[in-house]
């Protein structure tokens, strides 16, 4: 395990006199599995410990094309998997899981989320970013795009609902037909979930009855969009369409899909969703929309890039994971991890520093924060453990209290000086 610490600045006052200074706190995480291929979700089960799914890097099989690289294709492997953190050790406990994924091992989708019932039932879901119409006919039997229920006793799983096959037969948003399922939840009887291609939020019966479409997120028009230059770096063969694909100059007003990322469920009783944008991922553009009973998206908060998870704690207050601070495809992948109180107020809880492309978080039963970080990279997946109470950083701490005493001898002089002169 690796621990790293780093630092955030606070304003604290000195009780001896009426003078501020900043100390210099510390966020700190630990790295609790290593070595994952594109880990996604995560959560906690009725045993206390971690599970993480892993979309796997695809494999040798057939083809189908991806409908965002534009001339590449996702090939079928059976390398999805979903890994338990227990005890300092982890291990992968359930194998053999569909994938599909470029030919180096991007943009995988698979295993992309785990939930437990309040019995302690685990359930898997499982993506697919393709057209479902392509599914049956060139993959075969597969559960690519659906809810299964996994038995980690013996290795296996059945289907409970087809998510993408919903998509094929309704197509609620009129676009183009792509399924993606990525996030869900459940709430009381019935599951929750986002279908990043589909662009929609669904619910369906914990048994798979009643699969319906919830709501749709709108798309934005982008004005003045900025498309990556020659010398961009595509963070994701699948999601950015090849340089020499894009027009020389850019639209004065180009569409861009919302591709909604995670949903959490507010203590008001709202659904809350986030986008990770699609193309060309514009800085500041992606929002969290809180969806009523009514099923309208209305905008709760704004200015994000690509966000990939949302969850809220006890208190009200939304906890928000960017995948990278700046449009991917510049190559930076430092990201950040927000804090949303009630009233709005928006704290960085973690930015940059070893937090990079994360695709989930969870809250633990301990008041830490757990982390699903380089989530789109094969083979080089971490979950993290974050410490959302700040720690003093010694040096500032001994700086504030060695300054703490400099003031009260100050004071001390003056108000002696004061009485002399009033004596």
């Amino acid at each position: 395990m690796k621990v790293k610490q780093f630092p955030i600045a606070f304003l604290t006052f000195c009780s001896v006199a009426v003078v501020g200074a900043k100390a210099a706190e510390a966020v700190s995480f630990t790295i609790l599995a290593d070595g994952l291929d594109n880990a996604k979700g995560l959560s906690f089960g009725p045993d206390g410990a971690l599970y993480v799914t892993e979309a796997g890097t695809g494999g040798n099989g057939v083809c189908v094309p991806s409908p965002s690289a534009q001339g590449d294709s996702l090939c079928y492997g059976t390398s999805g998997a979903v890994t338990k953190i227990e005890n300092g050790t982890f291990k992968r406990i359930l194998t053999g899981l569909p994938s599909v994924a470029l030919p180096d091992g991007t943009g995988a989708a698979g295993p992309h989320d785990i939930k437990f019932d309040a019995k302690g039932s685990p359930y898997v879901l499982l993506g697919y970013a393709a057209n479902p119409a392509l599914r049956d006919r060139i993959i075969g039997d597969t559960d690519l795009g659906k809810i299964i229920s996994p038995d980690f006793n013996t290795n296996s799983w059945s289907s409970i609902a087809d998510l993408a096959n919903y998509e094929l037969a309704n197509n609620p948003d009129g676009g183009d037909l792509v399924s993606n399922p990525l996030d869900f939840l459940i709430d009381g009887n019935n599951f929750v979930v986002v279908d990043a291609g589909a662009n929609d939020l669904l619910g369906l019966g914990i048994n798979g009855d009643d699969l319906r479409a919830i709501a749709l997120l709108p798309t934005q028009i982008l004005t003045n969009p900025v498309f990556p230059g020659p010398d961009s770096v595509p963070f994701d063969p699948g999601q950015v369409p090849p340089i020499g694909s894009l027009p020389d100059t850019p639209p004065l007003q180009f569409p861009v899909q919302p591709v909604p990322s995670a949903v959490a469920k507010g203590l008001d009783g709202a659904y809350y969703v986030s986008e990770f944008t699609g193309f060309p991922f514009p800085e500041g553009g992606a929002k969290i929309y809180r969806v009523g009973a009514d099923g309208q998206p209305t905008v709760y908060a704004d200015g994000f890039t690509q966000l990939t998870d949302l969850e809220f704690d006890a208190a009200g207050n939304l906890y928000a994971l960017q995948y990278a601070n700046q449009s991917a495809w510049k190559g930076n992948l430092e990201a950040s991890l927000f804090k949303i109180t009630p009233d709005g107020d928006r704290t960085t809880l973690l930015g940059g520093n070893g937090l990079e492309s994360p695709t989930s978080l969870t809250l633990g039963p301990d008041g830490a924060i757990y982390v699903t970080n380089r989530g789109g990279r094969p083979g080089q997946g971490q979950v993290l453990r974050i410490d959302p109470k700040p720690v003093p950083d010694p040096s500032s701490a001994i700086a504030l209290f060695t300054l703490g005493i400099g003031v009260a001898r100050m004071r001390k002089r003056k108000c002696a000086i004061a009485d002399r002169q009033v004596n």
